[in-house]
């Protein structure tokens, strides 16, 4: 974008800025120097380094524009970011207690962000490059662009020690963005951190997932696992997962500073009822149609009807609710081989030994879930013999 307006005087052009990006719905805006997160860089290359990206590939394809805004565009001369409250009204880990249902994480709960951000981002940055002159780019964080770092050398707040970013007016609920700008505008200073001796969020972790504090391993995180993951879901961390199908907020939630948050003032950022925590059972029947159906414009929809089906296999053999076994053992034939092997441990979970083992007798001869049929019915002879 560009404009061809003259060049107000810095301050008056930082308050122009500031009122268009209140108009345009964000709650925030801080603005930093292209150059001001120079650790960032060494600290992800060190993260890739010990492979701790899992699968992620599109992390260490994109490391060099990451490095830098100046390497995603060279004429950028300042930074602005801008954040979005999503503050839950409710207490997001109550669902963890109600085993039935699924524990789908805030964001995910009703619009993608992206998309509403986006068009926003594009509304403050218009009219400013009309205002300005200057040239404009906006990114989400689907873009190589490195938003926590930046944020936090802007001054929205710090990166606490599970590596999100932490506001002491929003608490751990902040959607972020930016608008790169060839405009000279004054920094701000960033904001220092304030997470003393807590350990809140490590501490709360199902899985581990911190190695040290403002460390991340994202193979173990529950976020990556029941997102990004593609591949089965590793048995060691299936139980860990408890009803959690899409994304993880306990370390968001168990923030101190959250008690400064407030609630996300906009209807479309706030929780749908049918997307707080569903029915397992609902969820299990979904066809692809009717997973697009159901997902439609929720950031859910990405991952795709067979990653989402595991995950809530994974979940409801974790529900210890015997009314689930049946659907999980019809699922045991579903035509993706990533959903029969959730299927398989699910119902070795749910189902009675023999309605397991008739269930390989007639399934059992597939070659892509023979592995999960041997740990299912090593897990069953194992009890038997415990309970003999």
């Amino acid at each position: 974008m560009s404009g061809a307006a003259a060049r107000p005087d810095r301050s008056r052009l930082r308050a122009f800025l500031d009122a268009a990006a209140r108009a345009a719905g964000f709650d925030v805006l801080r603005v930093t120097r292209p150059d001001a997160a120079p650790q960032a860089a060494a600290r992800l290359a060190e993260f890739v380094r010990q492979g701790r990206h899992g699968t992620m590939d599109w992390i260490p394809e994109t490391m060099e524009r990451r490095a830098s805004p100046s390497r995603l565009w060279s004429e950028v001369r300042s930074v602005v970011m801008l954040g979005m409250n999503y503050g839950p009204e409710h207490d997001p880990l109550a669902v963890l207690q109600h085993r039935s249902r699924a524990a789908i994480s805030v964001y995910a709960q009703n619009r993608d962000y992206h998309d509403v951000m986006k068009g926003r981002l594009k509304i403050a940055a218009g009219q400013f490059a009309a205002r300005t002159g200057a040239d404009v780019k906006v990114f989400v964080d689907t873009a190589p662009v490195m938003e926590k770092p930046l944020a936090a050398a802007a001054g929205l707040g710090w990166q606490g020690k599970h590596t999100n970013l932490v506001s002491r007016d929003f608490g751990s609920w902040l959607f972020l963005g930016s608008i790169f700008t060839t405009a000279e505008l004054d920094p701000d200073e960033p904001e220092q951190d304030h997470c003393g001796s807590c350990r809140a969020c490590l501490d709360i972790c199902p899985t581990d997932a911190f190695p040290a504090p403002y460390q991340l391993d994202a193979r173990r995180c529950i976020s990556y696992l029941t997102i990004e993951h593609k591949g089965p879901i590793p048995r060691a961390f299936r139980e860990k997962i408890g009803n959690r199908i899409y994304g993880c907020d306990d370390c968001l939630a168990a923030c101190p500073w959250n008690k400064f948050a407030r609630t996300a003032s906009e209807a479309k950022l706030a929780a749908r009822d049918d997307r707080r925590a569903p029915p397992l059972a609902d969820l299990l029947d979904l066809d692809d149609a009717g997973f697009r159906a159901t997902f439609s414009g929720s950031p859910i929809k990405r991952i795709g009807r067979d990653r989402f089906i595991r995950n809530v296999l994974i979940a409801a053999g974790n529900s210890g609710d015997a009314s689930l076994g049946r659907r999980c053992a019809d699922l045991v034939c579903d035509p993706s081989p990533l959903v029969r092997g959730a299927a398989i441990w699910a119902a070795a979970r749910l189902v009675h030994p023999n309605e397991l083992r008739r269930l390989h007798a007639a399934h059992g001869a597939d070659r892509e879930t023979a592995d999960e049929w041997r740990a299912a019915l090593g897990i069953i002879e194992q009890h038997e013999d415990v309970t003999a």
